[in-house]
């Protein structure tokens, strides 16, 4: 017998001694891993979201702002998913070098960080230079550049901390929500709440993923304490009925507010309606493993016009003097001193099942509730505040009937922009599928 017939009569015996169902074992399970970190400011800092507190300092802390990351590895590709405490995610500036952070440091090549959109978050736009920060508000510079540092390190911590994992997911309507904008009626409403779920090969769930649509601006705008609104108190009720981690991933909120009853109008009462609607679906999920896991992403950057002339110093006055000059200048980027929008789109398809749409600014419900109605995956998702922040991105009827969130004093870019990114996701989401 040749050395290649014994080996296959080694591989034979294993086999056979493992018995039924040990397979499992053998197969490339996805991994998954959690870590999460206190981004809260220690010092007063601006507070980011309404233009009326211009550059008022914080006061205190109502209740902590977190990051939590969630890495996917499949294939030897990895994702990571996090969710922050935060108006907005991570500046266009901070993304690139996020992301080479975490490439070099944890083989990590493609994220998901969406803000909640509080309201009660800091200013994180301003940076080290005159007239942009340095000097009138150094608190607030230093606070951006450790937020940045402290993104990449729970990413890392996070692929520090894979293990074999299960997926499922599953989703309902939820009326906790309510179009803000339209006039028209019926109002578009995307009130599909849904969950992922990753369990460990026991049983156990490392996380919950939660996601729904609605403006996490429950809290009055003069209470100038931090604090992670309904989002914070719905992931906390949850972790301790459930005994696991729980991700918020803010969805296609530019014209969706809360809505709550009367008797739930405190952040706190509000989350815990939230996470009973989450723990409900939760509980319906049925993970399962997947002998070949598999991870796809395509992303795009596009490059629109302006509405308006953001090179102009008029507006750019107009600018200072809505929010405050610092932040202004901070937020005056080189491509919209060209009067350019370059927002960033970035599409995963985790086992060919599950779609996800990241989009970098505040999506009108509209483009979500068209999107899952043209995909073919078993589950289409649209995350918005994702990867970077370029104001509102209203449909293109939503343009025309005007208003906050869709007039050009918000939405700077050209009217249109959102669908065809949202044509583009879907391309992807087909290509990734094999289907074009």
């Amino acid at each position: 017998m040749n050395v290649a017939h014994r080996l296959v009569g080694l591989l034979v015996v294993i086999c056979l001694s493992l018995g039924p169902g040990s397979h499992k074992s053998l197969a490339a399970d996805m991994q998954v891993g959690f870590a999460k970190v206190d981004i809260t400011p220690t010092q007063p800092t601006p507070m980011w979201g309404y233009g009326a507190r211009h550059a008022a300092l914080s006061t205190g802390v109502r209740d902590p702002l977190l990051a939590k990351a969630v890495v996917f590895e499949a294939g030897r590709k990895k994702l990571a998913m996090v969710g922050v405490d935060l108006g907005r995610s991570p500046t266009d500036a901070m993304m690139t070098r996020i992301r080479a952070a975490v490439l070099d440091k944890a083989g990590v090549q493609w994220l998901l960080i969406s803000g909640s959109h509080t309201h009660h978050g800091p200013v994180i736009e301003l940076l080290d230079e005159p007239g942009k920060g340095r000097g009138a508000f150094d608190a607030a510079v230093a606070y951006a550049q450790k937020l940045e540092q402290k993104i990449i390190d729970v990413i890392v911590a996070a692929a520090a901390d894979l293990k074999p994992a299960t997926i499922g997911w599953g989703s309902k309507p939820v009326g906790l929500n309510r179009n803000r904008h339209s006039k028209l009626e019926p109002k578009p409403v995307d009130n599909e709440l849904s969950v992922i779920r990753l369990d460990d090969l026991q049983g156990r769930t490392i996380a919950l993923v939660v996601h729904y649509a609605a403006h996490a601006t429950l809290l009055d705008a003069a209470d100038l304490r931090f604090s992670a609104d309904w989002p914070g108190q719905m992931t906390s009720a949850v972790e301790q009925q459930l005994g696991t981690n729980c991700v918020f991933m803010q969805g296609a909120a530019g014209d969706l507010s809360p809505n709550p009853p009367p008797e739930k109008r405190r952040i706190e009462d509000f989350g815990q309606a939230l996470a009973a609607e989450v723990v409900s679906v939760s509980a319906t999920i049925q993970t399962k493993s997947n002998t070949r896991p598999r991870l796809d992403a395509r992303e795009e950057v596009f490059d629109f016009p302006t509405r308006l002339p953001m090179s102009n110093p008029v507006t750019q006055l107009v600018f200072g003097q809505a929010f405050f000059a610092e932040l202004a200048a901070a937020s005056i980027s080189e491509d919209l001193m060209h009067n350019r929008i370059r927002p960033t789109l970035t599409t995963v398809l985790i086992n060919r099942e599950l779609a996800i749409v990241g989009g970098s600014g505040e999506f009108f419900c509209q483009h979500s509730l068209r999107l899952k109605e043209r995909s073919r995956a078993d589950k289409t998702l649209l995350f918005g505040y994702c990867n970077g922040h370029h104001m509102y991105f209203p449909t293109i009827e939503g343009a025309a009937e005007g208003g906050y969130g869709a007039d050009a004093a918000v939405s700077w870019v050209s009217v249109g922009a959102g669908e065809e990114m949202m044509n583009q996701a879907l391309i992807a989401i087909y290509t990734m599928l094999g289907k074009l």
